[in-house]
């Protein structure tokens, strides 16, 4: 054998018996073996190699007796296999066919039977129902003879609409069911009988109405349903009550002719209201009659022809008000009406601006045109609030209808599920003519007149309009008037707007809330707004006379009043807008003419109303806030500009007045005992700077305080501060170099105590405003360790517990601000 043909497996592992190429064949081939040494290495390597063929030759030998054993088992299972096979060949062929066949026989055999026992109980069903139709049929008969037993009668009309109608109509029955006494086939029969019984029932039902015989109207109506005629009995009842209804609201109306009771405030709202609960209580008693008798959901066909009549009767009492009160009439008075205060008042400060007289100012039109004025809106104003009343209450109580009428035709649908499922218009309000009508000859003149009594209560507001009259700048005169210090305008006017929005709401219809929230909105940032704004510009402008003068006294305290107008009025807004947001739910309706006080979920019901409404109310505090808030800062600004700047300078000048923070500790000694010499204690004393600034920071706001509100007076401190931090920054830096380390640390509790007297009080968060000027101090001050220490902290990027105002180049200035000594 030649070594350079052994196949290799190319595995290295000697455990699984096989070797490498190099193992295989040898370091050299043995022909060309130069040595001894190299012969002798090659023949161990063949060795090693016939050894390992060896045991690969034993082991196959020893593997092919194990195969050839279980080979033999194989076949001596499989011929016991075929044996098996063929016995059961036999038992299926001899034995299981047999049985399957005989129980095919069976099951047909059975299927048969049950197949006759079900046509012979389909028969007997069917002879059954023909009986029991005949005995109907003679029933009927029987009953509508002699006796005339209507309720017998439709009792078997009844049992006999329960049969199916296939078996009527059948042969079989037509065949069996006619008799002598009733030839006619049963269809026949039970038609006529139930056509007969029809006519004889609205007879009786008709003269039991005219007679005003509750129970044979009730006995009859309940009789409609068992002879198939339901939308018949519906039709006649719902002809009942509304014959009712009509005559209950004509009795109604009739009650105030020919006296004084239709000139009553409320006649025609009451009258309305006694229509939508007679309609109401006749479905809520009714209901439950109709239901048991009729089936679910059937009392919606009453409720609609109700609703019919309602819109009939309603209809009637809306013309009858309209025509009564003359309602078209006062509507073209109020388009008519021109608003000539607010006109007149901004044409004045135009006249102003452009350096015309003041002869048509709204001062001179109060003397002159004022009684009269008030001798012909007088009694309008009063109507209209009459009139907007009575509007409010019908639009109430027809929301409180529809949302019974809605919850009732809800509750009774089939596919209602959910007590807790919003409620939902039902179509036969939707297209109702009372709803058309009350939208058309109410609503609309409830949003026209809401606008006209706003509007003109504003122009009366700032007609009468006056300002408290002992507000004085001199701390040594007692103010006596109440706080805030407003205009008397500001209380009306905020009244009124509480009386539209609790009235608008009162009707729960968002149609109107739509349209008068924003009205209210449109006319306080036009009229009330915008007639402040022009006093503030034109008549109460805090400007001097003479330049470097402060304003007149007169001038500052009126525009300080109108700024808190401002402010008060949307605390106002603020509060009413949240009372109604906010109201708690009152299960319990109050008595008389005045709506139930309810909650937005209450008296908006439908769909999503209640959202648009809560949207509405948002907008309404928003856009006045908005409006008010930007005047109020500019005035603020005014004030700090003209009043009070002009004298912080001086203020602050005299605070750090005759200071010296280069002087030694002897200076300041030499110098106390001078100014004890000269009976002068306060020259140079520790704390002179902050008692100095005290004094005049007390003159200069004390009076201001006491006659802004808290929000207003907040606001010009925030901008006094924010100067005030400013100029002490100034005078801080413009002691660069001429500070010794003593000054240094008087400068800070000068500092310090200056910020102190300005957040007296609990203003602890306008320290922050001070933090640039504490923290140069601060830094003026430090050690050279606890400089060091910052410094590194900086270059570490780490935080070192200080929120740091100044940058890095102003705290290194601020550092070498301090005059080392020589």
């Amino acid at each position: 054998m030649k070594l350079n043909n052994i196949n290799s497996d190319g595995n290295n592992d000697p455990k699984n018996g096989r070797l490498s190429i190099e193992d295989q064949i040898g370091p050299r081939h043995i022909y060309q073996a130069s040595s001894t040494t190299e012969i002798q290495a090659t023949l161990a390597k063949l060795s090693e190699r016939e050894s390992f063929v060896i045991a690969r030759l034993n082991s196959l030998i020893v593997s092919q007796k194990d195969l050839s054993r279980e080979l033999g088992k194989l076949d001596l299972m499989r011929a016991h296999l075929g044996s098996q096979a063929v016995a059961t060949r036999s038992i299926s062929k001899n034995l299981i066919s047999n049985a399957a066949s005989t129980a095919n026989r069976l099951s047909s055999a059975v299927q048969r039977l049950d197949l006759e026992q079900a046509r012979v109980k389909a028969t007997l069903d069917v002879v059954e129902q023909v009986a029991e139709l005949k005995a109907c049929v003679l029933g009927v008969t029987g009953s509508m003879g002699a006796p005339q037993d209507w309720e017998t009668a439709a009792g078997y009309l009844n049992k006999a609409s329960k049969i199916p109608k296939d078996i009527v109509e059948g042969s079989f029955a037509e065949e069996i069911v006619p008799s002598a006494e009733v030839p006619d086939p049963p269809k026949v029969t039970l038609e006529n009988a139930a056509e007969s019984l029809c006519g004889l029932f609205l007879r009786e039902f008709e003269k039991a109405a005219q007679d005003g015989n509750g129970a044979k109207v009730t006995r009859f109506f309940k009789l409609f349903p068992l002879i198939g005629r339901s939308d018949v009995g519906l039709d006649v009842y719902g002809r009942y009550v509304c014959q009712g209804v009509a005559s209950r609201a004509r009795a109604n109306l009739s009650a105030g002719s020919g006296g004084g009771l239709r000139k009553e405030g409320y006649f025609y709202a009451n009258a309305l209201t006694k229509l939508f609960e007679h309609i109401a209580q006749i479905v809520e008693q009714h209901g439950g009659l109709v239901e048991r008798h009729y089936g679910v959901g059937r009392m919606v066909r009453v409720i609609e022809r109700l609703q019919v009549e309602a819109d009939v009767q309603g209809g009637i009492i809306i013309d009858t008000w309209n025509d009564e009160r003359s309602i078209d009439r006062k509507l073209t008075d109020i388009r008519s009406y021109a608003f000539t205060f607010l006109v007149q008042s901004f044409l004045s400060t135009q006249n102003v601006r452009n350096g015309t007289s003041r002869t048509a100012s709204p001062a001179a039109w109060d003397g002159v045109q004022e009684p009269l004025a008030q001798e012909a809106e007088g009694g309008d104003m009063k109507d209209v609030d009459g009139f907007l009343s009575e509007i409010a209450i019908m639009l109430g109580r027809w929301s409180l209808y529809s949302r019974f009428i809605a919850a009732k035709c809800q509750s009774t649908s089939p596919s209602f599920s959910d007590e807790h499922e919003v409620l939902t218009m039902p179509p036969l309000l939707l297209s109702s003519g009372l709803k058309r009508k009350i939208s058309d000859r109410i609503s609309a003149p409830f949003n026209i007149m809401t606008t006209f009594y706003f509007r003109r209560s504003v122009e009366k507001a700032f007609q009468l309009d006056e300002q408290p009259s002992d507000l004085s700048l001199n701390l040594n005169k007692q103010i006596l008037s109440s706080v805030p210090h407003v205009t008397s305008a500001v209380d009306d006017v905020m009244y009124i707007v509480n009386q539209v929005v609790q009235r608008s709401l009162a009707t729960s219809q968002p149609d109107i809330i739509a349209s008068v929230l924003p009205t209210v909105a449109r006319v306080l940032g036009s009229d009330f707004v915008g007639m402040i704004q022009r006093k503030l510009r034109d008549e109460s402008y805090p400007k001097a006379a003479i330049q470097g003068n402060l304003p007149p006294e007169h001038l500052i305290i009126a525009f300080m009043v109108l700024l808190n107008n401002l402010d008060v009025s949307a605390g106002y807004i603020k509060r009413i807008i949240h009372s109604q947001l906010h109201s708690p739910p009152n299960p319990s309706p109050t008595k008389g003419n005045e709506a139930p006080a309810r909650n937005l979920a209450d008296l908006y019901p439908f769909g999503h109303d209640v959202m648009l409404v809560t949207s509405a109310l948002g907008s309404l505090q928003s856009s006045f806030e908005a409006k008010t808030s930007e005047l109020i800062s500019d005035g603020i600004y005014v004030i700090f500009k003209n009043v009070m700047k002009p004298r912080l300078r001086p203020i602050l000048a005299d605070s750090f007045r005759d200071i010296d923070y280069s002087m030694t500790e002897e200076d300041i000694e030499d110098l106390a005992e001078q100014a004890e010499g000269e009976n002068n204690p306060e020259t140079i004393t520790e704390g002179a700077v902050q008692q100095r600034f005290q004094r005049g920071w007390e003159g200069l706001t004390k009076p201001i305080a006491r006659i802004f509100t808290d929000g207003n007076y907040e606001r010009l401190l925030g901008v006094i501060i924010s100067y005030l931090s400013e100029v002490l920054e100034k005078r801080i830096w413009s002691h660069y170099g001429r500070i010794n380390r003593l000054g240094a640390v008087r400068l800070e509790r000068d500092i310090a105590g200056i910020v102190a007297t300005v957040v007296r009080g609990g203003r602890y968060a306008l320290r922050d405003a001070f933090a640039r000027c504490t923290q140069i101090c601060l830094v003026m001050n430090m050690e050279d360790d606890e400089w060091e220490e910052l410094q590194a902290t900086q270059k570490s990027a780490s935080d070192d517990g200080i929120e740091w105002k100044l940058d890095t180049d102003e705290r290194g200035r601020a550092k070498i601000m301090v005059r080392e000594p020589q």
